[in-house]
């Protein structure tokens, strides 16, 4: 009986135990945010940060924010806010967990909040209309009677602030509930004479309008990084810390600054104004033509539209010198292992392009095992040099210690197979490798333009249709 009843006595307590750790809430912030399954993060609208693209949301901040929900395993709440004095306020208030909105570390905010270790550095630029001026604005001089536009509550006002010291007579307009995007398109439309803007949206945005200009920087480099309430409660900050690091030490952050800058950064902005002129004239022509072909093989019609503009300029009778010809530039066996018996046939010529590029796709997927967005940039690197090219490239990368699954280390060893002492390790040998990269470098950002194009109240081209499918992601 003792025995018996020192075991119900055991039980009890168990129970009891179990039952007050239960019922006993967390007691951190990272405690209650595992234990709820939610991380919260307050972000803005840019391109540099948060953006719902035609793939899903997209920007260097949400594949973080992301992959940070990741590393807690919980699932990701965002909130949108476009006032940056709303966003500090909430951080400030534990109104959210954290804000991930390209944010700068400035003096006048850590009064407020406290900061990360920086995921990336920038300078503020002054913007400027390139047809408003006879010479580029060089001092800040020649900005004094001119109309000057920027975020309210931004680290571009604060900088501002500060430079009004030595230049009594400079003035300015805070704009609120806005972003840098719509100043920049207001210095491009002549609305303004400039804006500040940081490094990184500048080279994003250049692409769309080339008019645009940098005059000067006002600023060192500058710290961007995720905000978090002060307090003693610190629990998710470390975290995000311990995030951080591991993101550098894997080279991680690094991969994901290169996959979202490095193709816009090496653009011809001057390109821009013929395609944007070949959009309106030419495109309507054969927009019905690229959705058909496009929704027929699962892909996006603006992804095969980049990809023709790139191979010809959308001209059905361009011939190159090695006699690759059409709208889609098929070589003579290409169009033929495709059924296409006149490659200057734009449907057949459009057809037989997004037939081809889905077949490259699906041989990416399967040969390497490679997901979206890599998947998409591999198959038009293929589509340009040939399957077993890239294959010799992702060879070379592995060789050279680089991650032959991640497009920014194959575009790096893609060149070298031009060189002997590599190309003959390779089983397919010489290629001209930089041209695949250019290539892909390129379609992404006509892609981007398109998008944007379409995407933001300019004539349309004809009516767009809705396509029900899911694409390779740019």
């Amino acid at each position: 009986m003792q025995k018996r009843a020192f075991s119900l006595t055991l039980s009890s307590l168990v129970l009891v135990a179990f039952v007050a750790n239960a019922i006993t809430p967390p007691s951190t912030l990272l405690e209650r945010i595992k234990h709820s399954g939610e991380l919260h993060v307050l972000t803005r609208n840019a391109a540099t940060s948060y953006y719902e693209g035609s793939q899903g949301p997209a920007g260097l901040e949400y594949d973080l924010m992301k992959k940070f929900a990741e590393y807690l395993n919980v699932k990701l709440d965002i909130t949108v806010r476009d006032n940056l004095d709303d966003i500090i306020t909430q951080v400030e208030t534990g109104m959210v967990d954290f804000a991930a909105a390209g944010l700068t570390v400035t003096e006048e905010r850590q009064n407020r909040i406290r900061f990360t270790t920086p995921y990336q550095y920038i300078t503020q630029q002054v913007v400027y209309n390139y047809d408003n001026f006879e010479k580029r604005p060089r001092k800040l001089e020649d900005m004094l009677d001119k109309q000057i536009d920027v975020l309210a509550n931004s680290s571009h006002a604060e900088r501002l602030q500060q430079l009004k010291l030595q230049y009594p007579e400079l003035s300015w307009s805070e704009v609120k509930d806005t972003d840098s995007s719509e100043l920049l398109d207001m210095v491009a439309r002549k609305l303004t004479d400039f804006t500040i803007a940081d490094s990184n949206e500048v080279t994003l945005y250049r692409r769309f309008h080339p008019e645009l200009r940098v005059a000067m920087s006002i600023s060192e480099e500058q710290p961007l990084a995720w905000a978090f309430a002060k307090g003693s409660d610190d629990s998710l900050y470390k975290e995000a810390q311990n995030f951080m690091a591991h993101m550098k030490k894997n080279g991680e952050l690094a991969y994901l600054i290169k996959r979202h800058y490095t193709h816009a950064s090496n653009f011809q902005y001057t390109s821009t104004n013929t395609y944007l002129a070949k959009i309106h004239s030419r495109l309507p022509r054969y927009q019905a033509m690229f959705e058909k072909a496009a929704l027929a093989n699962k892909l996006d019609w603006r992804l095969v539209a980049s990809v023709a503009y790139q191979e010809s300029l959308w001209n059905p009778h361009a011939v190159s010198p090695t006699g690759v010809r059409g709208i889609m530039m098929l070589t003579n066996n290409t169009a033929k292992h495709l059924g296409i018996e006149d490659r200057t046939d734009p449907s057949a010529s459009i057809s037989g392009g997004a037939r081809y590029l889905r077949r490259m796709v699906d041989k990416v997927s399967a040969e390497y095992g490679i997901q979206e967005p890599e998947r998409t940039w591999f198959a038009l690197a293929a589509y340009n040099v040939g399957f077993g090219h890239l294959t010799d490239a992702r060879m070379i990368t592995k060789l050279r210690g680089g991650n032959p699954d991640k497009w920014t280390d194959v575009k790096e060893t893609l060149p070298l197979l031009r060189q002997y002492k590599w190309y003959r390790k390779t089983r397919f040998g010489f290629a001209r490798g930089n041209e695949p990269v250019k290539y892909v470098e390129s379609i992404r950002s006509y892609y981007d333009i398109l998008n944007w194009y379409l995407d933001n109240g300019k004539p349309k081209i004809a009516e767009r249709s809705i396509l029900a499918f899911k694409s390779s992601a740019l």
